[in-house]
Parts: C-alpha cells; structure tokens; sequence
C-alpha cells in the first residue's frame, strides 16, 4: 500500500469511528463547540456594536429587502449564498486543521529525505492559515456588518444598541453555526484530537445549512417589520 493510499485509509477510519462514536453519545461534544461557537458570536457582535458606534455613517440611503424594497425568495438566496462563503471558509479550516494534525504527521512517518521534510514543514504552515483565517473572518466581519449598522441606525434614528437587538433573533443563531467549524478546530488543537476534525467538518456544516436557511428567511421577511416598529422616523 502506498503512503497515500495509507493516509487515505487512516483518515476514513478515523472519520467513521468519531461518527460511530458521536451517534452514541452526541451531546458533550455538541456541548463543546455550541459553547465555544457562541462565545465567538457574542465577541463578534461586541465588535460589531463597537464598530457601529464609532464608524461614520454612509449618506447613501441603506437598501434593505423587505423594508425599502420588496422582498422575495431571491433576496433569501442572497443571504444564504454571503453565509455560504463564510461557512465554506471555517469548514476548509477545519478540513486544514485534519490535514496538518493527523494526516501530515501519518504521511510523514512514512516518507524519507527531502519529501519527509515538506510534509514536516507543511504542518505549521497549514496550521498558521487556519490562525490567520480566522483573524481575518474576524475583522472583515467585525468592519462590513459595524459599517452597515452606523448607517443603518443613523437613517432609521436609532441607536447601535438597539439595532443589534433586533437582529438577535437571526444573527444569534446564524453567528453561532458559522462558527461551529472553528470552534471544532479550536478544541480539538487543545485537546490533540485532530484526527476527528474532518467528521467534525461534515457534522457542523450539516447543523448549519438548515439553521442559516430559517435566518436568512426571517432576515428577509421578519427583522424588516421589527425595524419599522423601534423606528421614530417611521
């Protein structure tokens, strides 16, 4: 057997034992990332409102679906197509995290010269992009969604506070699955179980996708109506 074919087996029989092992037990684990993932989400909107309250508004009038336009299935698409990149960039970290703790190490092992030194060299690297993935998941975030709160707040005459408190019901959830994969990737660095992490990209990705379909479409159809309501200029 080849050393990839090796790799190749090793990580699908590492990916199925934490599967098998998960459906038997599912909840501390769920536990785990849910609480790492929501600490990431609230630090985010912290940011968030920080940024909103410092940033200077835009004068060009904000373009909201549902609440200066009509809203439709498409604009729905449009959220989740904007999410979508961002959970294909946490999954792809957490798929990298895998690569560099389990399968790098493995194939490794099993090479020798200057072969063996790439793949040793390869691990800190691939490690070192998940770090910087998620510091720059971080700020983009933290700068686009805070820029669009100051004008938002500014045009509709409320402040940054309460605005966040109307996207709670969506972007509470929303934040949280997104960072699911990190959160996974997070924990097992702590704990050395990086052999788990590409199950862990399936399961997380899959707790997901439905959770950012029911926010995108109460973003679309419902935070419309709650800013209506906590807007004087209204």
């Amino acid at each position: 057997m080849s050393v990839n074919d090796l790799v190749l087996v090793q990580g699908k029989d590492d990916t199925r034992a934490a599967l098998r092992r998960w459906n038997d037990d599912p909840w501390p684990v769920l536990r785990r990332w849910l609480l790492g993932a929501t600490a990431v989400a609230v630090l985010l909107l912290g940011a968030v409102l920080v940024v909103a309250s410092r940033a200077t508004p835009d004068l060009t009038p904000f373009s909201l679906p549902g609440f200066n336009s009509p809203a439709s299935p498409l604009d729905v698409l449009a959220v989740l197509f904007r999410n979508s990149l961002v959970l294909a960039l946490h999954a792809m970290a957490c798929v990298a995290g895998f690569i560099a703790g389990s399968s790098l190490p493995l194939s490794a092992s099993k090479r020798t010269g200057f072969s063996r030194w790439v793949h040793e060299k390869a691990r800190p690297i691939a490690l070192g992009w998940v770090v910087a993935v998620t510091c720059f998941s971080l700020t983009t975030q933290a700068y686009i969604i805070g820029s669009n709160g100051a004008t938002l707040s500014d045009q509709l005459g409320i402040s940054p506070a309460l605005l966040v408190l109307t996207v709670l019901p969506h972007a509470l959830p929303e934040l949280v699955v997104l960072f699911l994969p990190l959160a996974a990737w997070t924990i097992a660095s702590r704990h050395d179980e990086w052999q788990d992490l590409l199950a862990a990209t399936f399961v997380t990705v899959g707790i997901a996708v439905p959770v950012l379909v029911l926010a995108a479409t109460w973003e679309v159809y419902v935070w419309p109506h709650l800013l209506v309501d906590v807007s004087p200029k209204l």
